[in-house]
C-alpha cells in the first residue's frame, strides 16, 4: 500500500519485458515474511486467542509481472496485475501483458486496492489511503477495452474500501482502518478494530455488516484486511497485509462477529488482495507477491475445511434456568 507507481515511460519499457516472461515453478517463501508470520501467530496464540485448524495451500503456478503491487483479478480468459493508478490485463495462457489502464499522475484515481470481475466488467476498490479522511469509490472497467466507464462514490465513509466481491446475488466489500499513523499525522488512520465487512444490494447500499474476529485483527494490525474473496466452497477467503495466509470464514448465525473456521498457509504471498478464478473446472485461488511484483496461483483445500459442529446457545426448561 506504499509503493509508487512507475512513469508511463517505464511501465512501457517493462511491458515489453514482461511479454518475454514465461510461466516458471514458485519458489519457497520469502524469509523476512515468514519471520514476521511466526512473529504474529507466536503473539496470538501467546494472548490466548482461539486457532481455528490450519492447512496448507499448494503452489501451482508463478508469472512475472511488472506491477502487481496491491492484488490481482482473474477471469476465464485473463488476469489482470493491480497497483495504484494502473491495472495491467495479461493473457492467462501466457502471461503476456496485453492492455493497461493508466490513470494520470494528477488525476482522481490515486490508489486501486483490488479488483474482481463480473460478466464483462472490472470493479476496481479504490481509496485515498493514506489521506485523510478516508474516502473510497468503485471504478469500473470494460475488460474488452481497459476503458473506465463508470464509477460509484461513498465519499467519507466507513474507512478505506480495500476489496469488492459478488456472490449470491450481492456485493461484499471490506472499509478497512488502520492502527498506522500516517505521515504528518497524530493520529491513528481510523483503528484496526473499526474494519468492517459489509453487505451491499445491487445500488451498493449497505444492507448489513459484520466485523473481524478479534485475533485476526490482533495478527495483521497496525495494518488491516486487505483482500477478499467467495470461494467455491461458499466461504469468504480474507487476506491480511502482510502474511502468507488467508483466514476462511462463514457468515454468522448470530452476533456481529464472521465465524473464523480454518487458516489456510500460501508460501511465498505476502498479503495483499486475492481472486477465486470460479471459470474453471477446478478453482484456484490467485494471489500476488508484491517484493518480486509476480502473480501466484494455488490449489487451495477447501474441501478439507469443516465447520464447528457445536452451537453457542441452547433451550432449557424448570430448574436449569439460569440467574
Amino acid at each position: 500500500m506504499r509503493t509508487k507507481t512507475k512513469t508511463a515511460a517505464g511501465a512501457a519499457a517493462s511491458m515489453a519485458a514482461a511479454a518475454l516472461a514465461v510461466v516458471t515453478a514458485l519458489g519457497s517463501a520469502d524469509a523476512s515474511v515468514r519471520g514476521q508470520h511466526t512473529t504474529a501467530a507466536s503473539a496470538a496464540t501467546a494472548a490466548g486467542a482461539p486457532q481455528p485448524p490450519v492447512l496448507a495451500a499448494t503452489p501451482d503456478r508463478t508469472y512475472d509481472t511488472f506491477d502487481a503491487n496491491q492484488g490481482v483479478a482473474v477471469d476465464k480468459d485473463h488476469f489482470y496485475a493491480v497497483n495504484n493508478r494502473t491495472i495491467t490485463q495479461h493473457d492467462k495462457a501466457t502471461g503476456k501483458p496485453l492492455l493497461q489502464f493508466v490513470g494520470d499522475d494528477d488525476g482522481p484515481i490515486i490508489h486501486m486496492d483490488s479488483a474482481t470481475v463480473v460478466g464483462d466488467r472490472l470493479y476496481a476498490a479504490t481509496s485515498n489511503y493514506d489521506t485523510t479522511p478516508e474516502k473510497s469509490s468503485i471504478e469500473v472497467f470494460d475488460t474488452r477495452t481497459m476503458k473506465h466507464v463508470d464509477t460509484f462514490s461513498f465519499g467519507i465513509y466507513r474507512g478505506s474500501l480495500t476489496w469488492l466481491d459478488r456472490h449470491d446475488g450481492a456485493w461484499y466489500a471490506a472499509f478497512a482502518n488502520y492502527d498506522e499513523v500516517p505521515d504528518g499525522s497524530t493520529e491513528p488512520y481510523g483503528g484496526t478494530d473499526n474494519t468492517q465487512i459489509v453487505k451491499l444490494d445491487d445500488h451498493f447500499q449497505v444492507v448489513q455488516s459484520w466485523t473481524v474476529p478479534q485475533a485476526i485483527l490482533d495478527k495483521v494490525r497496525p495494518m488491516s484486511n486487505s483482500g477478499g474473496s467467495w470461494g467455491p466452497d461458499g466461504r469468504l477467503w480474507l487476506t491480511g497485509h502482510d502474511f502468507g495466509e488467508a483466514y476462511v470464514m462463514n457468515l454468522p448465525s448470530e452476533g456481529s462477529d464472521l465465524q473464523w473456521v480454518a487458516t489456510v498457509t500460501l508460501p511465498g504471498v505476502e498479503g495483499q488482495a486475492i481472486a477465486w478464478d470460479r471459470s474453471t473446472r477446478t478453482p484456484e485461488l490467485w494471489t500476488i507477491k508484491r517484493s518480486t511484483k509476480q502473480v501466484l496461483t494455488f490449489r487451495a483445500p477447501y474441501g478439507a475445511i469443516k465447520d464447528p459442529a457445536a452451537a453457542q446457545w441452547k433451550v432449557v426448561g424448570p430448574g436449569h434456568f439460569q440467574k
